[in-house]
């Protein structure tokens, strides 16, 4: 495990599992909505986003790169040997949200002051929409070790045995 990507719904808790698995393997993080959005909620350009990805990937030997965004999905799939999906209910995803509405992150260049609705719809439509997707691509990643989490209990259990 040197090349990890963690993905999932919004609220699923990419960048904390991101955090902890740092805290146990000391591999640098690379969260891909610090490399895709401004301060000002604005997003840089398609290619500047592939580019900052591509650097990121190319100057860190190693690394644990969380966040979704599908159509970089395949340069990302490439360069990885371990996958972690969250794979939760939209229920736990929306209160994931909620949570951490008003919070500093270290993952995002802004502090969310309320659940804006499209984001909302954005969550309540993944597992139907993106989730197929992402296991279609999954699916074809047979030189890849993939952990599918069901809830944040198994994901929490994983991490206490990769301590031990």
């Amino acid at each position: 495990m040197k090349k990890v990507l963690i993905i999932g719904s919004p609220g699923s808790g990419k960048s904390t599992f991101a955090r902890k698995l740092h805290n146990i393997t000391n591999l640098p993080i690379i969260h891909l909505d610090m490399l895709n959005w401004n301060s000002d909620k604005t997003t840089v350009s398609k290619t500047v986003f592939e580019k900052r990805i591509q650097a990121a990937i190319s100057e860190k030997h190693n690394w644990i790169m969380d966040g979704n965004y599908l159509a970089t999905m395949p340069m990302r799939l490439k360069k990885c040997d371990t996958i972690f999906f969250m794979d939760y209910s939209t229920e736990t995803c929306l209160s994931g949200v909620q949570n951490r509405i008003g919070k500093k992150r270290p993952d995002m260049p802004w502090v969310e002051e309320e659940f804006d609705p499209e984001f909302k719809q954005y969550i309540k439509d993944f597992r139907k929409i993106r989730r197929p997707n992402i296991l279609a691509l999954l699916k074809d990643q047979n030189n890849k070790t993939i952990i599918i989490f069901h809830s944040r209990e198994e994901a929490n259990r994983y991490l206490e045995e990769l301590r031990k």
